[in-house]
């Protein structure tokens, strides 16, 4: 991979802070050791530029808004690189920090090698990108290849997620979405979410998760949204789930996955049961009435049409 650059209009990272940026452990998230039991963020423990450094080129400019200007940085190893000039150096920029990351794996060959071609690895950073631009509606995100005129994702900010559904994934499903909330005062934790109803179905499942805004995956979750779908859709059919869950953030173990992918969390069975109940009850609602659409050829043999029937009003469901 030649070049990954990511970009954003934030707070900046303080010229202060740019020596010790990629040490391992450097991190912004802890003030007190208690903090440890209520992290809120995607990160805390200080690794991804520590490791980034180690395997490729790494260059970071950043300004703060109370910053005269802004100030490029490039590291190798974890340190700033002794290029025999300044560094970090001042240069033009906007507010905010544009991280790019240049030749990566260029000296661990084997890891290179595991790398899919570029088309395959850049659909995974795709896949990932959509998801997080859909649950944080609030943010503009825009992606594209190197060189590409064109996005392939933009998101506008101060959006819902209702519309970004609807743009990253299309009107006929964005159509027969329905809403669903629970909360329980046991167990502290809230959920919400946008489900397909019993009218939509795909080959293949769509489930995107988020514990505390962080992207995971559940098994325990989606085995029991899955049966609880199976009694709504024809076999071999699956439905699009959109879930919210907010826990506090000690109950649940990020440390089950390497990648930290999947996690388990407190009372867990209890939580899955009480929002599978919910999203049942919400289902059992919208499956009174079902929408098909048919073709219908007429005797002109170039006039087709498409229409849509509501068969509860047809044949009385």
């Amino acid at each position: 991979m030649k070049l990954l650059q990511i970009q954003d209009d934030g707070w900046g990272i303080r010229k202060d802070d740019l020596p010790i940026l990629c040490e391992r452990f450097t991190t912004s998230k802890l003030q007190t050791f208690e903090d440890l039991h209520t992290i809120g963020t995607y990160g805390f423990r200080g690794e991804a530029l520590a490791s980034i450094s180690h395997v490729s080129h790494l260059t970071i400019i950043t300004r703060t808004n109370d910053s005269p200007c802004a100030y490029r940085a490039e590291y190798s190893n974890g340190k700033l690189v002794d290029n025999g000039s300044a560094n970090p150096k001042a240069c033009a920029g906007n507010q905010g920090t544009i991280i790019t990351v240049e030749d990566l794996f260029y000296n661990m060959e084997s890891r290179r090698l595991a790398l899919k071609n570029a088309s395959e690895e850049y659909s995974k950073i795709l896949e990932v990108v959509t998801r997080y631009s859909l649950h944080n509606c609030k943010v503009g995100f825009s992606l594209k290849k190197e060189g590409e005129n064109n996005n392939d994702l933009r998101t506008p900010p101060n959006s819902t997620v209702a519309d970004n559904i609807r743009l990253l994934y299309g009107m006929q499903i964005a159509r027969e979405l329905i809403p669903s909330f629970c909360e329980d005062g046991s167990y502290n934790f809230k959920m919400s979410s946008l489900i397909s109803n019993g009218n939509y179905s795909m080959k293949k499942s769509t489930f995107i998760l988020f514990i505390n805004n962080r992207l995971v995956e559940s098994s325990g979750m989606k085995k029991a949204l899955d049966g609880i779908y199976s009694a709504y859709l024809p076999k071999g059919s699956h439905p699009f789930i959109y879930l919210s869950l907010e826990v506090e953030p000690r109950n649940v173990d990020v440390n089950v996955h390497p990648t930290k992918h999947e996690v388990h969390f407190l009372h867990e069975d209890a939580i899955i049961s009480i929002i599978g109940n919910s999203i049942d009850k919400i289902l059992q609602g919208s499956n009174q009435s079902r929408t098909f659409y048919i073709q219908v050829q007429f005797s002109v043999s170039f006039a087709w049409s498409s229409h849509i029937f509501n068969c509860s009003k047809i044949i009385g469901i």
